[in-house]
Protein backbone atom coordinates (compact mmCIF):
# COMPACT_ATOMS: atom_id res chain seq x y z
CA UNK A 1 0.00 0.00 0.00
CA UNK A 2 1.62 3.50 -0.93
CA UNK A 3 2.37 5.72 1.97
CA UNK A 4 0.73 8.28 2.41
CA UNK A 5 -2.55 7.01 1.60
CA UNK A 6 -5.80 6.86 3.96
CA UNK A 7 -6.50 3.75 5.26
CA UNK A 8 -10.46 3.12 5.50
CA UNK A 9 -12.21 2.03 8.87
CA UNK A 10 -13.37 -1.43 8.05
CA UNK A 11 -17.02 -1.77 8.92
CA UNK A 12 -18.58 -4.44 9.74
CA UNK A 13 -22.09 -4.94 8.80
CA UNK A 14 -24.13 -6.94 11.26
CA UNK A 15 -26.55 -9.45 10.02
CA UNK A 16 -30.20 -8.53 10.25
CA UNK A 17 -31.81 -9.66 13.51
CA UNK A 18 -34.64 -12.40 12.85
CA UNK A 19 -37.76 -11.94 14.68
CA UNK A 20 -39.56 -14.28 15.81
CA UNK A 21 -43.54 -15.00 14.15
CA UNK A 22 -46.40 -14.19 16.61
CA UNK A 23 -48.45 -17.03 17.42
CA UNK A 24 -51.53 -16.44 17.04
CA UNK A 25 -53.36 -16.37 20.57
CA UNK A 26 -55.89 -19.36 21.61
CA UNK A 27 -58.83 -16.66 21.45
CA UNK A 28 -57.73 -15.92 17.74
CA UNK A 29 -57.57 -19.98 17.57
CA UNK A 30 -60.84 -20.21 18.87
CA UNK A 31 -62.49 -17.59 16.98
CA UNK A 32 -60.98 -19.22 13.53
CA UNK A 33 -62.01 -23.08 14.31
CA UNK A 34 -65.73 -21.24 15.08
CA UNK A 35 -65.43 -19.99 11.80
CA UNK A 36 -64.15 -22.57 9.98
CA UNK A 37 -66.81 -24.48 11.53
CA UNK A 38 -69.77 -22.43 10.95
CA UNK A 39 -68.52 -22.41 6.82
CA UNK A 40 -68.47 -26.19 6.66
CA UNK A 41 -71.65 -26.28 8.06
CA UNK A 42 -73.18 -23.61 6.11
CA UNK A 43 -72.23 -26.28 3.26
CA UNK A 44 -73.19 -28.90 4.25
CA UNK A 45 -76.34 -27.57 4.71
CA UNK A 46 -76.17 -25.98 1.32
CA UNK A 47 -75.61 -29.57 -0.11
CA UNK A 48 -78.51 -31.23 1.59
CA UNK A 49 -81.21 -28.78 0.86
CA UNK A 50 -80.10 -29.71 -2.75
CA UNK A 51 -80.28 -32.98 -2.09
CA UNK A 52 -83.21 -32.71 -0.96
CA UNK A 53 -84.85 -30.89 -3.39
CA UNK A 54 -83.89 -33.04 -6.13
CA UNK A 55 -85.24 -36.06 -4.63
CA UNK A 56 -88.47 -34.58 -4.16
CA UNK A 57 -88.56 -33.89 -7.50
CA UNK A 58 -87.99 -36.89 -8.42
CA UNK A 59 -90.62 -38.58 -5.98
CA UNK A 60 -93.47 -35.04 -6.62
CA UNK A 61 -96.02 -37.93 -5.01
CA UNK A 62 -94.36 -37.73 -2.02
CA UNK A 63 -95.11 -34.06 -1.45
CA UNK A 64 -98.45 -34.97 -2.61
CA UNK A 65 -99.11 -37.64 -0.03
CA UNK A 66 -97.53 -35.62 2.57
CA UNK A 67 -100.12 -32.18 1.89
CA UNK A 68 -102.98 -34.83 1.75
CA UNK A 69 -101.90 -35.96 4.79
CA UNK A 70 -101.29 -32.81 6.57
CA UNK A 71 -104.95 -31.49 5.39
CA UNK A 72 -106.30 -34.51 6.88
CA UNK A 73 -105.31 -33.60 10.27
CA UNK A 74 -105.52 -30.07 9.80
CA UNK A 75 -109.60 -30.99 9.45
CA UNK A 76 -109.46 -33.07 11.85
CA UNK A 77 -107.92 -30.96 14.53
CA UNK A 78 -110.69 -27.94 13.59
CA UNK A 79 -113.54 -30.85 13.97
CA UNK A 80 -112.02 -31.33 17.17
CA UNK A 81 -111.43 -27.93 18.36
CA UNK A 82 -115.22 -27.43 16.96
CA UNK A 83 -116.87 -30.25 18.84
CA UNK A 84 -115.27 -29.08 21.78
CA UNK A 85 -116.81 -25.61 21.68
CA UNK A 86 -120.49 -27.06 21.00
CA UNK A 87 -120.21 -29.03 24.32
CA UNK A 88 -118.56 -26.33 26.49
CA UNK A 89 -121.89 -24.42 24.70
CA UNK A 90 -124.24 -27.49 25.39
CA UNK A 91 -122.85 -27.58 29.41
CA UNK A 92 -123.40 -24.19 29.59
CA UNK A 93 -127.35 -24.76 28.95
CA UNK A 94 -127.24 -26.08 32.51
CA UNK A 95 -129.56 -29.49 31.58
CA UNK A 96 -128.72 -31.96 34.98
CA UNK A 97 -130.61 -34.89 36.51
CA UNK A 98 -129.90 -36.11 39.56
CA UNK A 99 -130.55 -39.99 39.71
CA UNK A 100 -133.35 -39.58 42.17
CA UNK A 101 -135.05 -36.98 39.97
CA UNK A 102 -134.76 -39.54 37.03
CA UNK A 103 -136.14 -42.32 39.51
CA UNK A 104 -139.45 -40.04 40.27
CA UNK A 105 -140.43 -39.93 36.35
CA UNK A 106 -142.83 -42.10 35.30
CA UNK A 107 -141.89 -44.33 32.46
CA UNK A 108 -142.98 -41.64 29.34
CA UNK A 109 -141.05 -39.21 31.65
CA UNK A 110 -138.14 -41.21 31.57
CA UNK A 111 -138.01 -41.39 27.72
CA UNK A 112 -138.63 -37.75 27.58
CA UNK A 113 -135.62 -37.39 29.78
CA UNK A 114 -132.94 -39.19 27.52
CA UNK A 115 -134.27 -37.74 24.21
CA UNK A 116 -133.77 -34.11 26.06
CA UNK A 117 -130.26 -35.48 27.22
CA UNK A 118 -129.27 -36.78 23.67
CA UNK A 119 -130.46 -33.31 22.66
CA UNK A 120 -128.24 -31.47 25.23
CA UNK A 121 -125.27 -33.69 24.25
CA UNK A 122 -125.84 -32.42 20.48
CA UNK A 123 -128.16 -34.45 18.31
CA UNK A 124 -130.91 -31.67 17.62
CA UNK A 125 -133.34 -34.70 15.73
CA UNK A 126 -133.46 -36.85 18.85
CA UNK A 127 -136.92 -37.79 19.35
CA UNK A 128 -138.86 -40.00 21.78
CA UNK A 129 -140.65 -42.54 19.27
CA UNK A 130 -141.72 -45.05 22.11
CA UNK A 131 -144.97 -47.02 22.88
CA UNK A 132 -146.78 -49.14 21.43
CA UNK A 133 -145.37 -51.15 18.32
CA UNK A 134 -142.40 -49.11 18.80
CA UNK A 135 -140.29 -52.56 17.72
CA UNK A 136 -137.81 -51.98 20.85
CA UNK A 137 -136.63 -48.10 19.93
CA UNK A 138 -137.83 -45.36 22.51
CA UNK A 139 -135.89 -42.69 21.68
CA UNK A 140 -133.67 -42.45 18.42
CA UNK A 141 -131.05 -39.44 17.46
CA UNK A 142 -127.84 -38.88 15.42
CA UNK A 143 -125.01 -37.51 16.79
CA UNK A 144 -122.83 -35.39 15.84
CA UNK A 145 -120.43 -37.41 14.11
CA UNK A 146 -123.04 -38.91 11.85
CA UNK A 147 -124.05 -42.11 13.85
CA UNK A 148 -127.59 -43.38 14.23
CA UNK A 149 -128.17 -44.04 17.87
CA UNK A 150 -131.25 -46.50 18.68
CA UNK A 151 -132.40 -46.15 22.82
CA UNK A 152 -134.70 -48.76 24.34
CA UNK A 153 -135.41 -47.36 28.00
CA UNK A 154 -136.28 -49.30 31.37
CA UNK A 155 -137.60 -47.34 33.91
CA UNK A 156 -137.71 -48.89 37.59
CA UNK A 157 -139.58 -47.07 39.84
CA UNK A 158 -137.58 -48.86 43.10
CA UNK A 159 -134.47 -48.11 41.30
CA UNK A 160 -131.69 -50.08 42.29
CA UNK A 161 -133.79 -52.34 44.41
CA UNK A 162 -136.94 -52.99 41.66
CA UNK A 163 -136.54 -56.07 38.86
CA UNK A 164 -133.18 -55.51 36.45
CA UNK A 165 -133.10 -56.07 33.04
CA UNK A 166 -132.47 -59.14 31.75
CA UNK A 167 -131.50 -61.20 28.25
CA UNK A 168 -135.03 -61.17 27.03
CA UNK A 169 -135.29 -57.01 27.01
CA UNK A 170 -131.99 -56.91 25.06
CA UNK A 171 -132.82 -59.69 22.61
CA UNK A 172 -136.13 -57.68 21.58
CA UNK A 173 -133.37 -54.60 20.64
CA UNK A 174 -130.94 -56.84 19.45
CA UNK A 175 -134.06 -58.17 16.76
CA UNK A 176 -134.71 -54.78 15.69
CA UNK A 177 -132.77 -52.09 16.30
CA UNK A 178 -129.93 -52.38 13.29
CA UNK A 179 -132.42 -54.94 10.38
CA UNK A 180 -135.41 -52.61 11.29
CA UNK A 181 -134.29 -48.83 12.79
CA UNK A 182 -130.97 -48.77 10.76
CA UNK A 183 -128.88 -48.60 14.20
CA UNK A 184 -124.62 -47.84 14.13
CA UNK A 185 -125.45 -47.69 18.17
CA UNK A 186 -127.62 -49.70 20.37
CA UNK A 187 -128.56 -49.06 23.93
CA UNK A 188 -130.49 -49.99 26.69
CA UNK A 189 -130.85 -47.20 29.28
CA UNK A 190 -132.08 -48.28 32.50
CA UNK A 191 -132.26 -46.30 36.24
CA UNK A 192 -131.89 -49.71 37.68
CA UNK A 193 -129.69 -53.14 37.47
CA UNK A 194 -128.74 -55.12 34.72
CA UNK A 195 -128.05 -59.06 35.31
CA UNK A 196 -124.83 -60.64 34.07
CA UNK A 197 -126.37 -63.16 31.81
CA UNK A 198 -127.65 -60.18 30.11
CA UNK A 199 -124.21 -58.36 30.21
CA UNK A 200 -122.32 -60.84 28.57
CA UNK A 201 -125.12 -61.17 25.60
CA UNK A 202 -124.93 -57.42 25.03
CA UNK A 203 -121.22 -57.78 24.67
CA UNK A 204 -121.59 -60.84 22.59
CA UNK A 205 -123.98 -58.46 20.14
CA UNK A 206 -122.46 -55.24 20.61
CA UNK A 207 -125.05 -53.79 22.61
CA UNK A 208 -124.62 -50.88 24.83
CA UNK A 209 -125.40 -50.85 28.59
CA UNK A 210 -125.86 -47.50 30.58
CA UNK A 211 -127.30 -49.11 34.17
CA UNK A 212 -128.05 -46.22 37.06
CA UNK A 213 -124.16 -45.76 37.93
CA UNK A 214 -123.30 -44.42 34.57
CA UNK A 215 -126.50 -42.98 34.07
CA UNK A 216 -126.50 -40.84 37.06
CA UNK A 217 -122.84 -39.59 35.53
CA UNK A 218 -123.91 -39.15 32.54
CA UNK A 219 -127.37 -37.08 33.49
CA UNK A 220 -124.95 -35.06 35.72
CA UNK A 221 -123.71 -33.17 32.75
CA UNK A 222 -120.04 -34.61 32.78
CA UNK A 223 -119.18 -36.04 29.34
CA UNK A 224 -121.69 -36.57 26.22
CA UNK A 225 -122.78 -40.40 26.09
CA UNK A 226 -120.11 -41.44 23.19
CA UNK A 227 -117.66 -40.31 25.52
CA UNK A 228 -118.78 -42.56 28.74
CA UNK A 229 -119.42 -45.52 26.09
CA UNK A 230 -116.71 -47.74 25.09
CA UNK A 231 -115.78 -49.69 21.24
CA UNK A 232 -118.59 -47.36 19.36
CA UNK A 233 -118.31 -47.45 15.89
CA UNK A 234 -116.20 -44.72 14.11
CA UNK A 235 -117.86 -41.60 12.74
CA UNK A 236 -119.50 -41.64 9.46
CA UNK A 237 -119.78 -37.73 8.57
CA UNK A 238 -121.40 -34.76 10.25
CA UNK A 239 -124.89 -35.54 11.48
CA UNK A 240 -128.44 -34.89 9.63
CA UNK A 241 -132.01 -35.00 10.97
CA UNK A 242 -133.30 -38.21 10.00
Amino acid sequence: MASGEARCPVTRQRSPVRRRARRPSRRQQQAEARLLALVVASVAAVALVVAVIRWLADHWWVVAVAAVLVGLAGAGWLRLRRDRAHWREVQALGLRYAIAQLDALQHQEFEQAIRELMRRDGCPDAARVGGRGDLGADVKATDPFGRRWVIQCKHRRDGERGSAVGTPDLQVLNGTARPVHPADVAVMVTNGRITAPAQDFAEQQRLHLVDRRLLACWAAGSQPLWELLRALPPPRGPSAPA
